[in-house]
């Protein structure tokens, strides 16, 4: 009898194990995922959220002048689509791990080749890519919860800020898009469909030749007579110039090709290029 019940309670253990679901409750850290455009290429970060729930965070929880991991839980990651310059260092494209060393007056931020590093123990500085230091700075208001986030972004390059507590360090990252913008165009001129448009946007909007721009625009109007928004950028190129009748006169095809396109937006923005030029 004492064999059949002990039988019995087994099967009763495993029919239930079998059937029982795991339960789930919230992340104590949870995890963020940014995608960021980076030059012509974008940048991807990885990393876990603490809170610093009433804690004194960097000089305690985070110890000054140890390794970090920049994050809790997992290893924080970041994955370049295409090769960047941090502190001056040329990186591929890849995923690397993002560790940094927390100090009172400065930081130092490290790219390593390790993507699993989640203790100082398993930290290896032979596999460091590059190390850049950076001078903390007190951020207006606490923070409680640990963000990253991608700040100053320009045409080359972002900042990689962290803030948390009463501190904030960002982290730049560069691109060489000069290289690879001119390297396209140079290819791309030689091509039947040439980039005449493009091309005169790029050379405008980082100060270039505005005399090849005005060339390449005039251009681009021969390849699409009626794109009104290529006659207010000619507009534009000829008011740079200081031809400032020439670009009334293209300000005012732009408006009549988009009172046609019924597109009122850029008959705005051309009546204030025109106002502008009086």
């Amino acid at each position: 009898m004492i064999k059949k019940c002990i039988l019995l309670a087994a099967l009763a253990s495993i029919t239930l194990g079998a059937g029982a679901q795991q339960l789930r409750t919230p992340a104590p850290s949870t995890t963020q995922t940014i995608k960021q455009e980076l030059g012509i290429g974008s940048v991807d970060l990885s990393y876990s959220r603490p809170n610093a729930r009433g804690r004194k965070v960097f000089g305690d929880l985070v110890p000054f002048d140890a390794v970090w991991r920049t994050g809790a839980n997992g290893a924080t990651t970041l994955t370049f689509s295409d090769e960047v310059i941090i502190g001056g260092t040329k990186v591929p494209a890849g995923k690397y791990g993002l560790l940094s060393i927390p100090g009172a007056g400065e930081w130092t931020f490290i790219l390593t080749k390790q993507t699993d590093v989640t203790s100082p123990a398993a930290y290896k500085q032979d596999q460091d890519l590059v190390r850049v230091k950076a001078k903390p700075q007190s951020t207006a208001m606490p923070v409680e919860t640990l963000s990253m986030q991608f700040v100053n972004v320009r045409p080359g390059g972002a900042d990689l800020q962290l803030a948390w507590e009463n501190t904030a360090v960002a982290l730049p990252i560069n691109m060489d898009v000069e290289s690879k913008v001119m390297a396209q165009i140079d290819n791309l001129m030689n091509k039947d469909n040439r980039p005449y448009f493009q091309s005169a946007m790029y050379y405008m909007e980082t100060g270039k030749d505005m005399n090849k721009a005005l060339e390449w625009l005039d251009k681009a109007v021969a390849q699409s007579p009626d794109a009104f928004w290529i006659h207010h950028q000619r507009a534009n190129a000829l008011a740079k110039l200081g031809r400032n009748n020439d670009a009334k006169q293209a300000a005012n095809k732009s408006i009549e090709l988009a009172r046609k396109a019924q597109n009122m937006d850029y008959v705005r923005l051309n009546e204030k290029l025109i106002t502008s030029l009086k």
